[in-house]
């Protein structure tokens, strides 16, 4: 039995359809709401669905669970709500590291790559635990993660029990199908979908940095495929526990994104520059690249997508479809 939290978000849902295919035992913990999000499963449906708040006193039963891909989380960087924020994204961690260290069932969660901040070369996205110190996340979210990080390497530390295999990963810019409930939280490339197949043209914040030119704020865009294989080789390899980064290892710049976008869709690259806004000014990252070596020193031999394939498997295989859905 495996149970995935937020099983039928963007990155939850994905995995969920990879575990489904492989005949197994699937318990989501998520709400499914009101807005068409229970499309996400539509075709690879879980054996239960069960309410968060029903969460604690399903695992009060004592299940015979045998992993926990945690992917529950208010990951919105601009969450405001601090201890709405420490509830879930930090104590509900807690909760659930300490129930499979218990029970002897392992634990896989997301972290974020938000929790590097302001970091703007890429010797500073180095995810080994020892330099967890060092990181100052610029927003409550990544702040949120940073802490549960922290909380791990502190049970390590101290050579406290954990369970039987752990490992966080920090999600770089993840994008693919299944993320149309996510709001302003929706990755870029679809919001520049929807802008050039109406007729306008990308839109791109100028930057906000006077040592980087507008368009040229770069990000480590991960296909959600990859980001699925990275989970189901950390399932299939239970003797590997760590902190690793989750993204391709290449910075690519916004720019670069929104071409791709215009030629997945087969039309003129027309880009436009607007101010950004107020409220993101001081928290954006203008700058992210993973440091693959700790995940590659591991084992992990997984190929990643280049941003153009995957822009164009998004588009093509699902954006332009009757069904966008995975």
């Amino acid at each position: 039995m495996i149970v995935i939290t937020g099983g039928a978000g963007f990155i939850g849902s994905c995995l969920q359809a990879a575990l489904a295919a492989r005949g197994l035992e699937t318990i989501i913990v998520d709400w499914l709401g009101q807005e068409g999000k229970w499309r996400n499963v539509s075709q690879h449906a879980p054996t239960r669905l069960i309410a968060p708040e029903n969460l604690e006193n399903f695992l009060a039963t004592t299940p015979k669970i045998d992993t926990i891909f945690h992917m529950g989380a208010i990951s919105e960087t601009t969450a405001t709500d601090g201890d709405l924020v420490w509830r879930t994204n930090v104590e509900l961690s807690q909760t659930l590291w300490d129930w499979c260290t218990r029970n002897r069932a392992r634990f896989i969660y997301a972290s974020s790559a938000a929790t590097y901040g302001a970091a703007d070369k890429p010797e500073l996205f180095n995810d080994d635990p020892g330099h967890l110190s060092q990181l100052r996340p610029l927003n409550l979210y990544g702040w949120s993660k940073h802490v549960f990080d922290q909380h791990v390497t502190t049970t390590l530390d101290q050579h406290t029990p954990r369970p039987p295999q752990w490992a966080g990963l920090k999600f770089f810019n993840v994008y693919g199908p299944n993320e149309y409930h996510k709001g302003k939280m929706i990755s870029v490339v679809k919001v520049k979908y929807d802008e050039v197949k109406s007729g306008q043209p990308a839109r791109l914040f100028r930057s906000d940095r006077p040592d980087i030119a507008d368009g040229m704020q770069a990000r480590d865009f991960i296909w959600v495929g990859d980001v699925v294989n990275v989970m189901l080789w950390l399932y299939d390899n239970p003797e590997v526990s760590d902190l690793f980064n989750c993204g391709t290892g290449t910075a690519r710049t916004y720019l670069d994104l929104a071409h791709a976008v215009c030629d997945a869709i087969g039309c003129e690259r027309q880009i436009e520059f607007i101010d950004m806004p107020q409220s993101l000014r001081g928290q954006y990252q203008s700058y992210t690249q993973a440091d693959l070596s700790r995940l590659r020193a591991a084992g992990y031999t997984g190929q990643f997508t280049s941003l153009e394939e995957g822009v164009k498997r998004y588009v093509q295989d699902y954006l332009a479809t009757d069904n966008p859905y995975l």
